[in-house]
């Protein structure tokens, strides 16, 4: 089924737990996910980043193959723009058929990210699509780890959602994007989240769920959070089964190794869909 983001998170927010976002990029990424999802009866959201739309496959060719995966399933998939700053490109997206896309104005002052948020809510309601805002910023791995001046403002998380009208909303708590330093973990402020939580009573996203640990995870569904995005773990899981593959046969098939790697892949998806309790959640 191919859907917006809106309902699976509705339903997530009111039973407290959380839908997963993973990045892919083309047809192998995109048909693994859901896969691993549909075996777990769990709704689950294509991320395109913007990078990765740039680069590799713009809206009007990715929509399509994900449009067609998803009427293809029996569980809930969404088709979800990851950190449009392009408000050009966000725009194009709706317009080729994805059903969510996130407004990342997050650089901006306050007033200037909720006014260009709000433009992408008005625009996105003419093609039935949700849509994600940001409000706080999140750090990155190679260099500037999220601190606390990053961190989301409880009361502008709630000015925000009032004057944008998202569906949901991405809040900085101490997770950043990227590969974390072997054996780090990185420090939640749960507290920050609650308040966050208590004041706008609405689905929040966690993004760089990569290397965040189990307990992190568990304890942000617990105090909130219903949509996670992960990208680094799975890529990273497709690397590695990649590098298994060619070590063990160097003259392995290339369709027959892409193939094996794409089922192989899943298990770190399966994992953070029983993380994040929505297994057998999909209508």
């Amino acid at each position: 089924m191919y859907v917006s983001m809106k309902g699976m998170l509705e339903r997530a927010n009111k039973g407290n737990y959380a839908v997963m976002a993973i990045n892919c990029f083309n047809i192998e990424t995109t048909r693994a996910v859901i896969e691993a999802a549909q075996s777990l009866r769990a709704p689950i959201i294509i991320n395109i980043v913007q990078e990765h739309m740039e680069n590799h496959c713009d809206s009007e060719l990715i929509a399509p193959i994900v449009r067609l995966l998803a009427q293809r399933a029996s569980v809930e998939v969404a088709l979800n723009f990851d950190h449009g700053v392009n408000i050009g490109l966000v725009k194009k997206a709706l317009h080729d058929g994805y059903t969510s896309v996130m407004i990342d104005a997050s650089r901006y002052d306050l007033d200037n990210n909720i006014a260009i948020t709000k433009e992408i809510v008005d625009f996105a309601k003419v093609y039935g699509a949700s849509v994600e805002g940001e409000i706080g910023c999140m750090g990155g791995t190679e260099g500037n780890f999220t601190d606390d001046q990053m961190k989301t403002d409880p009361e502008q998380a709630l000015r925000f959602v009032k004057e944008t009208g998202v569906d949901c909303l991405a809040v900085s708590y101490g997770s950043s994007h990227g590969n974390y330093p072997k054996g780090y973990v990185p420090s939640f402020d749960f507290e920050r989240l609650k308040e966050i939580k208590r004041l706008t009573n609405m689905p929040l996203v966690l993004h760089g769920g990569s290397g965040s640990g189990d307990e992190n995870i568990r304890k942000s569904v617990e105090n909130g959070i219903n949509k996670i995005n992960v990208g680094c773990d799975f890529m990273n899981a497709n690397t590695k089964a990649i590098k298994t593959h060619l070590e063990k046969n160097p003259d392995i098939n290339y369709w027959v190794m892409m193939h094996q790697v794409e089922k192989e892949s899943q298990e770190i998806i399966k994992h953070y869909i029983q993380l994040s309790g929505s297994a057998g959640k999909s209508i």
